[in-house]
């Protein structure tokens, strides 16, 4: 199923009520993963990386869902580099994560300090906007995790970053692929 474009506030974007539960999410998208080389104990301890993670206080399905926007869930992603210079690293693209590029097959600490390190800091995106567990507040941290900044009346400002990130992280939280 094709994504939809969400825009504006908020509001404008599904509730938590409509979102899959993470093992339907999950398993919507293990064939992507595979696709990029994983193996399946990649896989199984990605699942178990996330569900370590969650402990952290954001949802299974938001973290997962960030990393398959982030690397399709290539535990060996390449490195990028954000605006500021930095490299974002590891399966959910993160400033100070570890990373493998290139690699599969890796144990389960590698996979967990990737998704440890992008949990904890899209945990203190939600505390820059209240830690609630709703959905604005998780839309609202979605958009600055991606560009550092917010337009509340806007989530698709992506102000040099990627403008449907929230978008799109909305539409996996669905149980939609791309």
């Amino acid at each position: 199923m094709g994504f939809t474009h969400y825009s504006g506030p908020a509001s404008n974007f599904p509730g938590k009520d409509q979102w899959k539960s993470f093992e339907e999410i999950f398993n919507a998208n293990k064939s992507q993963m595979f696709a990029t080389g994983d193996t399946g104990e990649d896989v199984g301890r990605i699942w178990n990386a996330v569900n370590e993670c969650a402990k952290i206080g954001v949802e299974e399905r938001v973290i997962f869902a960030i990393i398959m926007q982030e690397s399709t869930g290539n535990v060996g992603v390449q490195t990028t580099t954000n605006a500021d210079g930095h490299g974002t690293a590891g399966l959910m693209q993160c400033d100070g994560s570890p990373g493998f590029p290139g690699q599969h097959g890796l144990s389960q600490d590698q996979i967990t300090s990737m998704v440890r390190a992008g949990t904890n800091h899209f945990k203190q995106n939600l505390k820059d906007f209240g830690n609630a567990d709703t959905a604005e507040c998780i839309y609202k941290a979605l958009r600055e995790y991606n560009s550092g900044s917010v337009n509340p009346n806007d989530l698709s400002d992506g102000r040099g970053a990627t403008a449907s990130y929230v978008s799109d992280i909305a539409n996996r939280l669905l149980g939609r692929t791309n």
